[in-house]
């Protein structure tokens, strides 16, 4: 059990950095397993990928509550519909990934391999690097100006993410930028979709492990391993979060596309001399 208890507090540590980060949280816990020989156990397991994702959602409620709470008292009437017109944009914006999720999900899980995920890398990293070189001035440069076509146009560039390896934070911030947005604006909306898209992903996974009754296979250890992996994320999501909070107010995005190319050729090259 020990050792099993290293191996879930380490996935936990790759899942809330790289969530956040536009390097796939995904496609760098598939590679982790294929690191540490985890085919096949229970870490490799679609709920224990997707589900993991809670605690780093949780993070962003802790650390976003007040921004997306439309209740809260000392907001002025105007504040709170400001925040209920956000949380409509993040509701539209979630609508192609909430289709296309449903409709080829068991199709992604089946191609989920060292492979794709190194290409995907790759792909979008050298996408990061000329996404700097060509955007112009951002036009949107806060959540309240944005409009639904902005949100929707997003959103679509989010659904990429289904593919493994393309990471969703990265596809929501490069399309963000894409279509006028700032780093920050498109970091920011970025952080808010994640609540009701990997929830509800979670949700899919329990929800399909359980028709499947592969649900009631999971031992009351395997249970304890994702608990220490979610709450491991959660807390490494909330300086993950910050981190990139405070770097996008300074950086630019060019050294994350660097990352992904490096780490995808690297990742191909292992898989094709040690396989």
């Amino acid at each position: 059990m020990g050792i099993l208890v290293i191996f879930a507090i380490i996935l936990g540590i790759v899942e809330g950095i790289t969530e956040w980060l536009p390097v796939s949280s995904t496609g760098h816990l598939i590679l982790m397993n294929e690191f540490m020989h985890l085919d096949g156990s229970f870490f490799d397991s679609q709920i224990f990928l997707y589900v993991i994702q809670l605690g780093a959602i949780l993070a962003i409620a802790t650390l976003y509550f007040h921004k997306l709470n439309p209740f809260a008292p000392s907001k002025t009437n105007e504040e709170k519909k400001a925040t209920w017109q956000m949380w409509f944009k993040v509701a539209v914006a979630c609508i192609p990934a909430a289709v296309l999720g449903l409709l080829f999900n068991d199709f992604m899980d089946t191609i989920s391999n060292g492979v794709i995920v190194s290409v995907m890398l790759i792909l979008y990293g050298i996408g990061f690097m000329l996404v700097e070189r060509i955007t112009p001035e951002p036009k949107v440069v806060s959540i309240d100006n944005m409009s639904y076509k902005t949100a929707i146009l997003i959103g679509l560039f989010q659904a990429l993410s289904i593919v493994p390896g393309t990471s969703r934070s990265g596809s929501t911030i490069l399309g963000g930028m894409l279509i006028g947005t700032s780093r920050s604006v498109a970091a920011e909306f970025s952080f808010f979709l994640a609540i009701p898209v990997m929830f509800g992903v979670s949700i899919l996974k329990i929800g399909s492990s359980y028709l499947d009754g592969e649900l009631f296979l999971i031992t009351s250890q395997q249970w304890i391993l994702l608990a220490v992996s979610m709450i491991v994320s959660y807390v490494v999501s909330l300086v993950s979060v910050k981190f990139l909070v405070n770097y996008v107010k300074n950086h630019d995005f060019k050294f994350f596309g660097y990352y992904r190319v490096v780490l995808g050729i690297i990742v191909l090259i292992s898989f094709f001399l040690f396989r």
